[in-house]
């Protein structure tokens, strides 16, 4: 079976504009890689609506995973949650209240955080927030997660190499 296809879509009207570079998605892209997916360059957006034509766009190629970064604070224009609702078929609430409660270890202001994680289809879809720190923390909830995702999605058989990450219970 082929490495599944992942894919991180940058919501910042700014760096979509040229107007500020943007340090998360190539951390992102850079941590899917390293956990044997294959992940094109991230796909820089303004915040909005140009968010949810992203994430149609990846399930519609069968991309297995797509991690978003920014827009999930309370500015009037953070809109990612918003977005991505629109596409999940089903939440994952535990995934994203593991990501809050991660990064209310390191600063209060985890708590504004209004990012969302589910399923569309076959692609399993998280938002995380845009600063440095709060991926980390996103992607730390993500590790012991991924191949067991990936695997309940059918992107992974049982005697794919990729080893998971998590201790198993």
């Amino acid at each position: 079976m082929p490495d599944p296809e992942a894919r991180v879509v940058v919501a910042s009207t700014s760096a979509a504009r040229g107007e500020a570079e943007d340090h998360t998605g190539p951390m992102i892209a850079a941590w899917l890689r390293e956990r044997g997916l294959s992940c094109a360059d991230p796909v820089v957006v303004p915040d909005g609506s140009p968010v949810e034509a992203a994430l149609r766009d990846a399930m519609s190629e069968g991309v297995a995973v797509v991690l978003t970064t920014g827009g999930t604070g309370i500015a009037s224009d953070d809109l990612t949650p918003e977005a991505t609702a629109a596409v999940l078929d089903r939440e994952l609430p535990g995934v994203v209240e593991a990501m809050r409660a991660r990064g209310l270890e390191a600063t209060p202001f985890a708590a504004l955080s209004r990012g969302r994680a589910g399923v569309a289809g076959r692609t399993f879809i998280a938002n995380l927030p845009g600063s440095p720190g709060g991926v980390r923390d996103g992607l730390g909830v993500l590790e012991p997660l991924m191949h067991h995702l990936l695997a309940q999605l059918g992107h992974l058989t049982d005697d794919d190499p990729h080893p998971p990450r998590g201790e198993d219970r």
